[in-house]
């Protein structure tokens, strides 16, 4: 009981809340940064304006594991937030990426967050 305290203080400190600031294309942030397996992470991206974004894709890759998932945007008429949600995920550190793609795919922008998701109790 008191690693999960500890765990969920830790994840608590290392969690940076992140905008889009001027020059940003793309900002994300991952919460839990910390989690025990079988852990579900939520991904809140933050996108900047902007004609050329056709699609935002999140992929969540571990050594063992991996899952993405992309939705459309259309360009300046598109939300700003966007949020992902990921269930279920076994023990590993992940790396979390978010990437802004334009038309033919190519990319515009690109950030990843490092996330630790640690054996549980069931996971062991």
């Amino acid at each position: 009981m008191k690693a999960r305290i500890l765990l969920c203080g830790i994840s608590v400190l290392l969690t940076v809340p992140l905008g889009v600031r001027t020059g940003d294309r793309l900002s994300m942030r991952v919460s839990p940064t910390v989690a025990i397996a079988p852990a579900d992470l939520t991904v809140r991206t933050m996108v900047e304006s902007n004609a050329a974004n056709r699609s935002i894709e999140i992929i969540a890759e571990s050594a063992d594991f991996y899952r993405s998932s992309e939705i459309p945007l259309n360009g300046e008429k598109a939300a700003r937030t966007a949020h992902f949600s990921f269930r279920n995920l076994p023990s590993g550190l992940y790396s979390v990426r978010a990437v802004l793609k334009g038309a033919g795919e190519e990319q515009l922008a690109q950030t990843h967050q490092e996330i630790n998701v640690v054996s549980g109790a069931s996971d062991r």
